[in-house]
């Protein structure tokens, strides 16, 4: 597999196993000094990332990352790469639905177990919030 074919591999990892709730994989996809800032919201190494999304993100807060149109570029050891996301949160428990789009931003590194997170992080293009009291119907499913 080619360099590129990895690093979109990577990222979309990266999303299954944020949305799958998989925290030691979704851990594995960083290397452990990687940074993240998510429109504001900064985490200065990889612990510190994944220990939030651990404690902020239970079964029960449904989220959708999808990603598309990426630009990639690579450079030795390193690759950059921008991402067009679209994203949902859910939660029944608040009421609450988010949608929203952004750009991430991303830095890679080639490590002896492969490409991983150097950095990564988004800007928010638009952020839309509703009750779901307000939506026409809602139900929960959560995978085993």
């Amino acid at each position: 597999m080619d360099d590129l074919e990895q690093i979109r591999q990577l990222k979309y990892r990266y999303l299954r196993t944020l949305d799958t709730k998989q925290w030691d994989d979704f851990e594995a996809c960083f290397v452990p000094e990687a940074t993240a800032d998510y429109a504001g919201l900064s985490f200065e190494d990889r612990a510190a990332l994944v220990d939030y999304m651990r404690t902020n993100l239970p079964r029960e807060i449904v989220t959708m990352h999808q990603v598309h149109h990426p630009e990639i570029g690579i450079d030795g050891d390193m690759a950059t790469g921008r991402w067009y996301l679209y994203d949902q949160v859910l939660s029944a428990e608040f009421g609450f639905r988010l949608e929203g789009a952004a750009f991430y931003d991303d830095v890679y590194r080639r490590t002896p177990d492969g490409w991983r997170v150097s950095h990564t992080g988004y800007t928010r293009t638009f952020e839309a919030t509703w009750d779901l009291k307000d939506l026409p119907g809602f139900k929960l499913s959560l995978p085993d």
